[in-house]
């Protein structure tokens, strides 16, 4: 075994980049996911600000809604399989939040639908379902894949956005979608490297000989940087997207 090994075996990495130190209040700003779920929330600014007008109030409360859904409760019944982030929630303390803070995203797009566009009211169903099934892994994990997860935590928030404040869906909004579908694709392709390396693999073994003959030892930390970091760009990147287009519409 070579000194590689030695300093990267027996030490566990954290579950994901963002997780604190488990414990107490931090298992719960974890379970958030930060700053996964503000990249997703960006695409609901995204898909609103492409509205002919902004209605602000209803941008607000769909924002609201998808942080409950997506921020809190996807993220509780997706911990409540397994533990992936090595939290110390009680599993009835995960299901109590997701039910809570679905129910009230779904309340929300209800009341919302209700007061300006009944049509939208379809759309809570929709997101119920996604919410459920890609978290819960329902019928043996097909919709537990790539695409639904592009389809759901990318284009869906998009769509929602534009039709919560415009009462209609354009063709700005299915581009827009689009663009999001493909993103979140791409956020899937690195993420799933780093989750493997992070929470499956024990130890790394091996080195790298280059070209001039120099050679590298392989870690952990080595196999997942650039993805990690490409991670983290692009969720800056994609919230400063959303930012740009609210200071343009404002």
């Amino acid at each position: 075994m070579g000194p590689a090994d030695v300093s990267r075996a027996g030490a566990q990495p954290r579950p994901a980049f963002y997780a604190l130190a488990p414990g107490g209040w931090r298992d719960y700003v974890t379970l958030l996911h930060l700053p996964y779920t503000a990249w997703h929330l960006s695409y609901v600014v995204i898909g609103a600000c492409l509205a002919p007008t902004v209605d602000w109030g209803r941008l607000g409360l769909v924002v609201a809604a998808f942080a409950l859904a997506v921020g809190i409760g996807s993220h509780a019944l997706d911990e409540l399989r397994g533990h992936p982030l090595r939290t110390a929630i009680p599993d009835r303390v995960l299901i109590v939040l997701a039910g809570l803070s679905i129910a009230v995203a779904c309340a929300i797009g209800l009341v919302g639908a209700a007061a300006f566009e009944p049509w939208l009211a379809a759309l809570v169903p929709v997101g119920l379902f996604l919410v459920v099934a890609y978290n819960l892994e329902l019928a043996g994990g097909r919709f537990h894949t790539d695409l639904w997860f592009a389809l759901a935590w990318g284009g869906f928030p998009v769509l929602c956005g534009y039709a919560a404040v415009s009462g209609e869906i354009g063709v700005a909004a299915v581009v827009a979608a689009a663009f999001a579908v493909v993103l979140s694709l791409a956020q899937r392709t690195l993420s799933n490297r780093v989750r493997q390396v992070r929470r499956r693999v024990a130890a790394v073994h091996g080195e790298l000989e280059l070209a001039d003959g120099t050679r590298e030892l392989l870690d952990r930390d080595g196999l997942i940087v650039v993805e990690e970091r490409a991670l983290r760009l692009l969720a800056l990147a994609t919230v400063l997207l959303a930012a740009a287009l609210v200071a343009a519409r404002l």
